[in-house]
């Protein structure tokens, strides 16, 4: 191992427990509840083909080219209409940005808006690898209180004026890890809020479409009226996460200074990319090709929450509306951690909730994910955790 004097903002970063602990599930035959992926059968690869075939036939090399910074502007123009159609939101062409990826968006954000010990309110449990971006750039975490309709608005309000909050991290529909979604009166409250205090939102949504019960939810950055909510938006969980395409809605100067940033970080999203999205978008593909998801991952979903419901140690668990995860409790007082180590023995692996906790505490609970499993590997999985939970 090399001899490095690394910053000393990494000093408090050690690299996700969550990965640690995965690497024993890397063994061949594993049954994996633990990740995040879309399920392979969702992934388009012969539309994409056929797209990019016709890119390179039409548009020859221009699409191997650098581009703009700013993003491909056919995308740009799609975005624009996917943006008020999925999410409620209208804005304008200056306010959107196309980016490789939700993550770098929320980078960005981090890069171009907080200072080293801003205080940023965050759900407790969030999505890790956000949680991580607040800290490796020096952001003080404040966990928030949630129930079932998403982020109480009374203790919300409570920290944004006892810390003066900078920003507010938010993932509002199908929450990861707990697919729980936002009431749309708390929705609203929030933007308002924001507008109050003069606090930036961070709305992570890349869930959104994968609904498989009620009616779709208008974004928070729908009821935005002052420019205080920055959308998070991805294509990785609709179309595919190795296309490394998203996007970023908000105030053009925030868009503006995030563009910088992103010029030194990369350029800009890969052209070729952001071609296929655009067309995707263009052709209307994409809302069949999350219909199909949606019909399979709802057979999913309710199969592993038929085996949840029969392990007797699970004390409590959710049962979300759409998204890929499913949140799950054992008695308080006791540590997930050893259950973990018998699963992964008997070859069946998920992700303990601790880490998702910025706080700590919470031993008691894990993450689930159905997504990229059969029907009859879920059934498996979880007859597996089952022995492995009740015959302790």
């Amino acid at each position: 191992m090399g001899d490095f004097t690394f910053a000393k903002r990494m000093e408090p970063i050690t690299g996700s427990a969550i990965r640690e602990l995965l690497k024993l599930t890397a063994k061949p035959g594993m049954i994996s509840f633990a990740g995040g992926n879309p399920g392979n059968f969702s992934l388009p690869e012969k539309e994409v083909a056929e797209i990019i075939q016709e890119l390179l036939e039409t548009k020859g090399k221009n699409m191997l080219q650098y581009g703009p910074t700013e993003g491909y502007a056919p995308l740009v123009e799609e975005l624009q209409k996917y943006i008020l159609e999925e999410f409620g939101a209208e804005v304008a062409k200056d306010e959107i940005l196309p980016v490789t990826g939700s993550s770098q968006a929320m980078d960005l954000i981090c890069k171009a808006y907080l200072n080293p010990g801003d205080n940023v309110i965050v759900e407790s449990p969030s999505f890790i690898g956000n949680l991580q971006c607040l800290k490796i750039y020096e952001a003080n975490l404040i966990p928030v209180k949630s129930d079932d309709k998403g982020i109480i608005i009374e203790d919300l309000e409570r920290l944004i004026k006892e810390y003066n909050a900078k920003m507010l991290y938010t993932i509002p529909t199908f929450q990861n890890p707990t697919g729980i979604s936002m009431s749309i009166d708390r929705r609203k409250t929030i933007a308002e809020l924001a507008a109050k205090y003069n606090m930036l939102v961070a709305e992570d949504d890349p869930y959104h479409s994968l609904r498989y019960s009620g009616e779709n939810l208008p974004a928070i950055k729908s009821f935005d009226k002052n420019g205080k909510v920055a959308l998070l938006g991805s294509f990785s969980k609709v179309i595919s996460p190795g296309l490394r395409v998203g996007f970023m809605a908000g105030d053009a100067a925030l868009i503006k200074k995030c563009t910088i940033c992103k010029q030194s970080a990369d350029v800009h999203t890969p052209t070729l990319n952001q071609a296929v999205v655009a067309e995707f978008l263009k052709r209307d593909l994409l809302k069949p090709n999350v219909e199909k998801a949606c019909e399979v991952y709802k057979q999913q979903m309710d199969t592993m929450l038929d085996g949840l419901s029969q392990i007797k140690a699970v004390v409590k668990y959710t049962v979300p509306a759409g998204g890929l995860f499913i949140f799950a409790e054992i008695k308080e007082g006791e540590n997930v951690e050893k259950y973990f180590r018998k699963a992964v023995d008997r070859g069946v692996a998920f992700v303990p909730g601790s880490p998702f906790h910025p706080e700590g505490g919470h031993e008691n609970t894990f993450r689930l994910n159905f997504s990229n499993s059969d029907i009859d590997t879920i059934k498996k999985g979880m007859q597996i955790l089952k022995e492995c939970f009740d015959n302790d």
